[in-house]
């Protein structure tokens, strides 16, 4: 049954705007709408910060210290319920975002933003130890997100704002437009082509705006002015770099540790937010009876509500100021390195909600500021203000969690506003991103989903590239031309066919080479060039990189990518060298859309690894390619065995249920059902039947 347009997209088909002019607005719309969501959030954890540890405290000051156990507690029950009402507000948002952007085309359902707002905010302003920033980011993504699905735009627009509504969030929250536009390309991975990078940058400054006029035009932090007292002092950011990764790593590991305890708990999820709250208590309760640390909840570009907290309770921004401005003791910065991930754990981990950017500034300023005092006990000369490295710190723990030194850096020079620091900040955040990509290969971020099996690279997911094989969607007919023949007869092809590259063959039907265009290219640009006399095997690159048609498309990517190549010979196993086909760009393009389709069904099928035993009948995709006689022809005129059906057609992101008049493309990824055997016939059918073509 085909959906129901809403009026709003029926009135943008009956208009038709410019792409570029509709895009711009939604773009506005959805950074605009984020910042005042992140306003909204804002204040409402205040509110609730009061109201729990000011008016609650002193209406039952009997309570005395044990208000830091009963309020977390309360905000954990009152939490549960909001989690079961939408699973995706559980934990810290982001992977949710990625997994929607890479898996889903985008789409997120609405009542996310909904259910987020409420449930982190009563999170954070009980105590919960998280931020508000991944929050915000998934709320600013929701948004984007509905409205797309409402004008029913496509995947490629919807996926768009979604990164409009991150890149909103992040600026709206910490005041960093520029940062936040880093974020959405950095850390989301959501490839944005440079025609749509323009939108995203407009959402980012209209979230900004909306934040500046309600919160006015400061910086997040009021940070002094720090300078190097000598070069050599960057080796000193770089041991804090280094050891910022070691310490990201035992942070991302604390979170996973306590995520796994407590998704493997048989406890009703309802009530395991409250669990955590209890331990997250006991340790702010047993926090707050040592010396020197009660401290107001105040300050900061947002303001606070001005009650006394423990200092990893809630995002921490009024404490990491104090850090940045070398007024906190050693030994209070020491022990919160600790602390801080382990309240953080215990909030997160036990399906409380909230972000992770916060706690990862907090814990890289608390190191920071600690190797500060410790440098500037060793090295007097040389070190410079414990401030210094607490603002140093704050962008490479974050860099190490995230696996995102654009962002961090430019996060933390857009809350500081301190233009000295430049260099400090990327040599430490380099630094640290590397060493722990060296140590741990996942991020804060991609280790939640790479335990539910989806691992990203340059924004895909590789594990849906594994599922799919090379013989699926190459072209099994490719041009080709021999080694020995005239190159004017090479310089003819190119113009005939339009195509830029071709298998160069020798005798016996064997691969020899292959030939592009930039090989024509490159020997035109030689002196006294002339086609006469030359042949192919002159211009032609010998012994190519080849792949197997079994093997999957992950291996081609990977021996594509180093020399950035755009085609591959697909070659029979053996030594045979003979051409099975050939694999573009534009193929691996249409297997991952075939791979998207399985694992959105749930039976992603890999020869090497078998979960289960075949079933008689079972589902199958074909990629159409330009050499099946089906292409341009309607499905009725296919010739399908009785015992398989044609369940689904996927084009340009779209699923379309095939009617009998419907007509086949280039590129469709057909998904079809029935008896496995049969299933098999199937492809010789889409390769050599005739039919009938359309008149």
């Amino acid at each position: 049954m085909t959906p129901k347009r809403s009026t709003l997209s029926y009135y943008l088909d009956r208009l038709g705007p410019p792409e570029g002019l509709l895009l711009l607005i939604l773009s506005v719309i959805v950074g605009a709408g984020t910042g005042l969501a992140a306003v909204l959030f804002i204040k409402l954890i205040h509110a609730i910060q009061h109201l729990s540890y000011t008016s609650f405290s002193a209406a039952v000051p009997i309570l005395g210290k044990w208000v830091y156990v009963i309020v977390p507690i309360v905000g954990g029950l009152l939490v549960g319920p909001l989690i079961l009402f939408a699973q995706e507000a559980k934990g810290h948002g982001v992977p949710e975002v990625m997994q929607a952007l890479i898996l889903r085309g985008g789409r997120i359902r609405a009542r996310v933003a909904a259910a987020k707002i409420a449930a982190s905010a009563l999170c954070i302003g009980t105590g919960g130890s998280a931020g508000r920033e991944g929050p915000i980011v998934q709320v600013g993504s929701a948004l984007g997100s509905s409205l797309g699905q409402i004008l029913r735009l496509s995947d490629e627009r919807i996926r768009n704002l979604v990164a409009c509504g991150a890149a909103a969030g992040i600026a709206a929250t910490f005041n960093a437009p520029i940062a936040g536009v880093a974020f959405a390309i950095e850390v989301l991975m959501c490839g944005l082509q440079v025609r749509h990078f323009g939108n995203v940058v407009i959402a980012a400054v209209s979230a900004s705006i909306v934040s500046h006029f309600f919160f006015g035009n400061r910086v997040a932090f009021e940070v002094p002015v720090y300078t190097m007292n000598t070069p050599v002092e960057l080796v000193l950011y770089l041991v804090l770099g280094l050891s910022a990764a070691i310490i990201g790593i035992m942070f991302i590991r604390m979170l996973n540790f306590s995520e796994n305890l407590f998704d493997n708990w048989d406890f009703p999820q309802i009530f395991k937010p409250a669990v955590g709250a209890v331990f997250l208590g006991i340790l702010g309760f047993a926090y707050m009876h040592l010396p020197e640390v009660a401290q107001p909840m105040s300050g900061g570009a947002h303001g606070g509500s001005g009650a006394i907290i423990p200092h990893m309770y809630g995002s921490g921004f009024p404490f990491i100021e104090l850090a940045i401005q070398g007024k906190a003791s050693l030994w209070i910065l020491a022990i919160l390195v600790i602390l801080k991930p382990l309240a953080t754990s215990f909030t997160l981990g036990s399906g409380n909600s909230g972000g992770v950017f916060a706690p990862s500034l907090f814990t890289g300023a608390m190191l920071g500021g600690a190797m500060g005092h410790l440098f500037q006990y060793l090295f007097p000369d040389i070190a410079g203000s414990p401030g210094s490295y607490a603002l140093v710190g704050m962008a490479a723990l974050f860099s190490a969690t995230a696996r995102a030194p654009l962002t961090a850096m430019l996060i933390v020079f857009e809350m500081s506003n301190d233009y000295y620091m430049i260099l400090p900040l990327m040599i430490a955040g380099i630094a640290a991103c590397y060493f722990a990509q060296w140590l741990h290969p996942e991020s804060i971020y991609t280790l939640k989903l790479a335990k539910r099996g989806v691992r990203f690279s340059e924004g895909r997911d590789m594990d849906i590239m594994q599922g799919v094989k090379i013989s699926e969607v190459m072209k099994v007919q490719p041009v080709t031309i021999h080694k020995d023949q005239p190159l004017s007869d090479l310089m003819a092809l190119f113009q005939e066919t339009n195509l830029h590259g071709f298998p160069v063959m020798k005798d016996g039907g064997k691969v020899w080479g292959i030939v592009t265009l930039n090989d024509i290219n490159r020997a035109q640009m030689q002196e006294n060039f002339s086609t006469k006399g030359l042949r192919v095997s002159d211009v032609a690159v010998e012994d190519p990189i080849t792949v197997f048609p079994d093997e999957p498309i992950w291996v081609a990517i990977q021996k594509m990518s180093p020399r950035d190549l755009a085609r591959l010979p697909v070659v029979r196993r053996g030594n045979s060298g003979r051409l099975a086909g050939l694999i573009s760009r534009s193929d691996i393009l249409r297997a991952y859309d075939v791979g998207v389709v399985r694992k959105q069904r749930g039976q992603i099928i890999q020869d090497d690894v078998e979960l289960r035993k075949p079933a008689d009948n079972g589902f199958a995709e074909f990629v159409l390619k330009d050499s099946d006689a089906c292409n341009n022809s309607m499905v009725k005129d296919m010739q399908l065995p009785d015992t398989v059906n044609l369940v689904s057609i996927k084009r340009a992101g779209q699923i379309i249920i095939p009617r009998g008049s419907t007509y086949l493309e280039i590129g469709d990824v057909v998904t079809v059902y029935g008896k496995t055997a049969d299933i098999g016939r199937l492809k010789d059918i889409l390769n050599s039947c005739q039919i009938p073509q359309p008149q």
